[in-house]
């Protein structure tokens, strides 16, 4: 990696107040100097700021303030300068020019953040909490991330590897020094609790780790049910506007209809479906083909019924189709009378167009999608799909070892499965060379990140 002097706008470019230009590298004060007209800034002390005006030659570009940044206090690292300017793309993009003219680089996508990373001053999970706090849609999954950015998530994981390496330390102990009397001597029987002891811990991770992609990614949720059931007015219900056309007629929704809406801190991708049934003509067909794409897709399915109708052979064909998903039955349009014929456990009774009793479909739905109360004060939840995968690697190498021990095979064969799972947990929070892992994970930043 280069450790030149790099520069990129911070803010997205558009009509605003401010924007902001971050400068860092090792001739960050000197080339910004360049373009300065103001009070002498590369002496003064760290995280100060200063009026001045940026300037090409003797024309005045922008009225500026510069904030100082010296090492090692910075995110970089190294010496940062930030410039905050007037808002809209020309003022930003000028200034930007003039420091690529004195010799600046235009930053790579995440660049700034690879710098902390190789700096040592965040570590992989931290990063990658960055991202997450940029795109966190709710409160929750804002304190997640910033639970992951305070290093929870490398403390849980250097934790497994400090286990792991104390138990391969023993091994190669009684390996290279099997004279030493005073050192416990690890056959497989002694090893094999250890490990299972691991493998229960990891496995407690995982099962929270469910709960913690809920919470950062959000529910695909897919709203199934026959022709004039409500789904359109349950969608418009939940979201609070109307994003779906509702009417009497039968097949209104021909193409699929999203929308997200998060209540207590649970964020749901909804798709309105068409009415599943024999399509009427080529372009009802197409909507249901779609509906049944999304219902493959979903994770979580909102069965809706008509409370004012007798259930159908059409209803109980779709209820089939879903009982395999995670679903919740919910009888609509309880305002009217009920003619349905037939009762269901845990359904939830409403009624979309009066708004009636959504609090109780809210609270279903995030008992459905957890797996446990969230206590993220006590608990570490990894959310990261690329964290969570690393960690079923790592669990697959623990079995593997203990597989081995208990088919009682050399210590020394254990140990092998036991450096792999070590080495697979490096990788999560980036002691690793796999340099091609980092360039892809930090390609996802933004510029000026």
């Amino acid at each position: 990696m280069k450790y030149d002097t790099i520069a990129a706008i911070a803010t997205a470019l558009g009509e605003s107040a401010l924007n902001i230009i971050r400068i860092s590298g090792p001739d960050a004060f000197e080339l910004v100097k360049k373009i300065w007209r103001g009070p002498r800034f590369d002496k003064a002390p760290s995280h100060t700021i200063h009026y001045g005006h940026v300037v090409d030659g003797d024309t005045v570009i922008d009225e500026v303030l510069l904030s100082v940044f010296r090492p090692p206090r910075t995110f970089t690292t190294e010496p940062v300068v930030e410039i905050s300017c007037h808002g809209g793309p020309f003022v930003a993009s000028t200034i930007l020019e003039l420091l690529v003219r004195c010799g600046v680089r235009l930053a790579e996508k995440g660049e700034f953040t690879e710098r902390a990373f190789l700096h040592g001053r965040i570590d992989l999970t931290q990063a990658e909490s960055i991202v997450d706090i940029i795109a966190s849609r709710s409160r929750l999954s804002l304190e997640l991330a910033n639970k992951g950015l305070d290093g929870r998530v490398r403390t849980l994981v250097e934790r497994f590897r400090n286990d792991l390496l104390a138990i391969v330390a023993q091994i190669e102990v009684n390996i290279d020094y099997p004279e030493y009397d005073d050192v416990e001597q690890l056959t497989t029987s002694v090893v094999l609790p250890r490990i299972d002891a691991l493998i229960v811990r990891l496995l407690e991770v995982l099962t929270r780790a469910r709960d913690g992609q809920v919470i950062r990614e959000g529910v695909k949720t897919a709203i199934i049910g026959r022709p004039n059931v409500g789904k359109s007015s349950l969608l418009n219900a939940l979201i609070g506007e109307d994003k779906a056309i509702v009417t009497d007629i039968h097949g209104t929704t021909r193409d699929l209809v999203e929308a997200s809406v998060t209540f207590g801190g649970i964020t749901l991708h909804l798709v309105d479906t068409a009415g599943i049934r024999e399509a009427a003509d080529k372009v009802e067909k197409i909507g249901i083909e779609k509906a049944r794409q999304a219902l493959a897709d979903a994770e979580l399915i909102l069965f809706v019924l008509d409370n004012n109708v007798p259930l159908s052979e059409e209803d109980e064909r779709l209820l089939d189709l879903t009982a395999h998903k995670k679903r919740i039955v919910i009888i609509n349009k309880i305002d009217l009378e009920s003619k349905i014929g037939r009762h269901f456990d845990d359904s939830i009774p409403l009624s979309a167009l009066n708004k009636t009793h959504l609090d109780a479909l809210q609270t279903r739905i995030r008992e459905t999608v957890l797996t446990s109360d969230l206590n993220l004060g006590e608990h570490t939840y990894v959310s990261n799909a690329r964290q969570i995968a690393r960690l079923h690697q790592a669990l697959a190498a623990l079995e593997e070892a203990r597989r081995s021990a208990q088919a009682r095979l050399p210590v020394d064969m254990v140990e092998l499965d036991l450096k792999h799972a070590w080495a697979i947990l490096g990788e999560i929070i980036g002691d690793t060379q796999d340099t091609a892992l980092l360039d892809a994970l930090f390609s996802r930043f933004c510029l000026g990140k």
